[in-house]
């Protein structure tokens, strides 16, 4: 697997913390920037990132900011990602579990660099359990297409 890691100025220290986990699980990772810690626009960042999960260049992606929030928008605008920003990591877990996320934004100034790196570890190791959650995905998908969608389920079942 290969992850997808892009930062702004305000998380570049953050970045190694999330590059130390991935080295650890024996993860190949793509270093979109910023390389330096000076003032940088996160929307480059996140939109490099993003456009190499959506292409396939990378299989998910780790994207950092001041609070996580600016880069998942950015991120989110690219079809076919699906980005949560996380500040535990039940968020994160259920994001795969359910929504099958491709990527994982987080807040360099919300979460601590070890509280970051357990998100980003359970991230990891959750797997999309499909079924119903599949649906819902398609729909979310669709969504992003434009195209309609259809409530299969009756309302007062979950």
């Amino acid at each position: 697997m290969t992850i997808a890691v892009a930062c702004d100025h305000a998380g570049f220290d953050l970045k190694d913390a999330v590059i130390e986990v991935l080295e650890e699980n024996g993860l190949d990772y793509k270093d979109f920037g910023a390389h330096r810690g000076e003032r940088a626009d996160y929307p480059v960042f996140g939109r490099a990132a993003a456009e190499a999960v959506a292409a396939g260049e990378c299989d998910r992606g780790v994207i950092i900011c001041g609070t996580g929030v600016g880069i998942s928008i950015t991120a989110n605008k690219v079809h076919g990602v699906r980005c949560v920003v996380c500040s535990e990591p039940y968020s994160a877990v259920l994001s795969r579990r359910h929504n099958n996320t491709n990527m994982l934004a987080l807040g360099a100034r919300v979460v601590g660099i070890d509280l970051a790196k357990m998100i980003v570890q359970q991230w990891l190791d959750a797997e999309f359990e499909g079924d119903r959650h599949a649906r819902r995905v398609n729909q979310i998908m669709a969504t992003e297409a434009g195209a309609p969608i259809e409530n299969l389920v009756d309302p007062g079942t979950r």
